[in-house]
């Protein structure tokens, strides 16, 4: 079989086509399956941010209650270390709330961006051929 278009006949040529596009759609798949990987592990590290959040969250609220008992039972520094601890864990849920979503807006969109820029250069280096092809 030879290599110089000219000399091919047409079914050769739609051979050579069909095997192309779909060796090009095979590559263009295994890029988004990479592509979507990738932004799934951001999106699962942003989700596990927020449950650490609601974790310490709960911790918060638990220590807010120990405060309020606290308070009502005994002096004055025993409630007032409380609320400090109670300050600390609502801080440390803050920062975990931000990590997280933080992340997930990095993930975000999840469309295959490399994999639609590339299929659109290849639409495009597809049309110049066929226009070359014509003149």
């Amino acid at each position: 079989m030879s290599t110089d278009p000219q000399s091919q006949s047409i079914s050769e040529l739609t051979k050579q086509l069909s095997e192309q596009a779909g060796r090009l759609a095979q590559q263009e798949v295994a890029l988004a399956k990479a592509e979507l990987s990738a932004k799934g592990r951001q999106v699962g590290i942003g989700v596990g941010a927020f449950g650490g959040a609601g974790l310490v969250a709960v911790l918060a609220l638990g220590a807010l209650v120990a405060t309020a008992i606290l308070l009502l039972a005994t002096a004055m520094t025993a409630w007032l270390a409380a609320l400090i601890v109670t300050v600390v864990l609502a801080a440390i849920a803050g920062v975990l709330a931000l990590t997280g979503k933080a992340k997930v807006q990095a993930a975000t969109p999840v469309a295959p961006e490399q994999t639609i820029e590339t299929v659109k250069e290849d639409v495009q280096e597809a049309k110049t051929r066929a226009q070359e092809g014509r003149a």
